[in-house]
């Protein structure tokens, strides 16, 4: 099933409300609307226990909100908007001059996965499979965006992508288990699906708009209207978590080659390079291991992972051969489960933003020079989940 719809002006957080349409048509809204600004400066977005943070680009904190339970956030693609899980869905979080949370909230039952590529963003509710899709750069105030809703074949722990096409690629799966994806065009017919991607998980579109998704045996990639596997280098190979630039047909993920390992920490890298169908795996140094939260990309294309020794290492994108090393933190352990407070990694530009969960701070570190640039106060409570805008 594949509609659209406008949806209402002032959705409450705290209370799932039922949907009505609104009364001015999308041509109206289209000719009244005004692009919303971005940001003024770079902001990052903090969880802890009990509350939301929003930082300036110094590091101080500018706003402080309540909030329940273990939270996750989510740049919504517009460089200003942050989406924040909550139990009725997605909520808005302006990160502008007075950051607040908005009475905002995209409808979602477990809200899961928020994919941004361009000027599109993709929920994915696992509890019901239903994918919502919008132009981000409409994303103003109370007000949400018109909206397009697609379901799945059955509600699963999943991801989608929008393609500039109109093209969403959305995951094949069920409570139980995961296979694949497949391809629906703008009107919700399918154009093509592979289910050769057991256990399908992270996500992410290379140079040339070409979509890579995590399987346990490798990745599967989609382009020019088909699906194509890359098997990983071992028979067990999985690949969770997808960092993707659009200068480089490379993906980085996390690789894990043992399906019997326990914890969290990992110790190798993958490489996928989908122009020329290779899978490489490089190695961290010895006994370094990093988590789904230390993974991204520099401005050069590489490979940055957050070391469990505290240290940032930068690794060439096509060969997996190390760049560089810079301290940065006290080394520490993995978590017992995924969702507790560990350091974290993101980068915006040159800057990477590294928490510190034993000092209960923030660091910025410049990328061409290893050299810190800012570190926060102490903040209100251990950081935990991060988002920058």
């Amino acid at each position: 099933m594949h509609m659209k719809k406008i949806l209402p002006v002032g959705l409450v957080g705290a209370v799932a409300m039922a949907l009505a349409g609104c009364s001015t048509s999308p041509a109206d809204a289209e000719a009244t609307r005004t692009s919303t600004p971005s940001a003024d400066g770079t902001r990052i977005t903090l969880t802890y226990d009990g509350g939301l943070l929003v930082l300036d680009e110094d590091l101080r904190v500018v706003s402080d909100d309540p909030i329940d339970g273990f939270t996750r956030v989510n740049p919504a693609g517009d460089g200003r908007h942050v989406l924040v899980t909550v139990p009725e869905g997605f909520r808005v979080l302006d990160t502008a001059a007075d950051p607040a949370l908005t009475d905002a909230v995209f409808p979602a039952d477990t809200g899961g996965h928020a994919v941004v590529h361009g000027d599109r963003t993709a929920l994915f509710a696992d509890g019901t499979g239903d994918v919502t899709t919008f132009d981000n750069t409409d994303l103003d105030g109370d007000e949400l965006p018109e909206t397009t809703t697609t379901k799945s074949e059955a509600a699963h722990h999943g991801v989608a992508i929008e393609l500039e096409d109109g093209t969403l690629l959305t995951t094949i799966g069920t409570e139980e288990s995961r296979s694949g994806v497949r391809a629906l065009d703008a009107d919700g017919a399918e154009l093509a699906r592979s289910e050769e991607c057991p256990n399908v998980h992270g996500e992410g579109a290379v140079e040339g708009e070409v979509a890579v998704f995590g399987c346990t045996d490798g990745a599967l990639v989609y382009q020019d209207g088909a699906f194509e596997k890359i098997d990983a280098p071992t028979e067990y190979g999985r690949t969770g978590n997808l960092f993707t630039t659009e200068t480089s047909p490379v993906a980085v993920g996390d690789y894990n080659d043992d399906e019997d390992s326990e914890g969290y920490l990992l110790h190798q890298i993958a490489l996928i390079d989908a122009e020329a169908g290779e899978y490489t795996v490089a190695d961290m140094p010895d006994g370094v291991g990093f988590t789904f939260r230390d993974l991204a990309r520099g401005p050069g294309d590489e490979a940055v992972v957050l070391g469990s020794d505290g240290s940032l290492h930068t690794f060439d994108e096509t060969t997996g051969e190390q760049l560089d090393s810079f301290p940065v933190i006290d080394a520490w352990d993995g978590p017992t489960e995924w969702q507790d407070a560990h350091p974290a990694l993101k980068v915006a530009g040159d800057v990477a933003y590294v928490t510190d969960t034993a000092d209960q701070k923030i660091h910025a570190v410049d990328l061409t020079t290893g050299k810190v640039i800012a570190s926060s106060d102490e903040l209100p409570g251990v950081p935990n989940e991060i988002a920058v805008a």
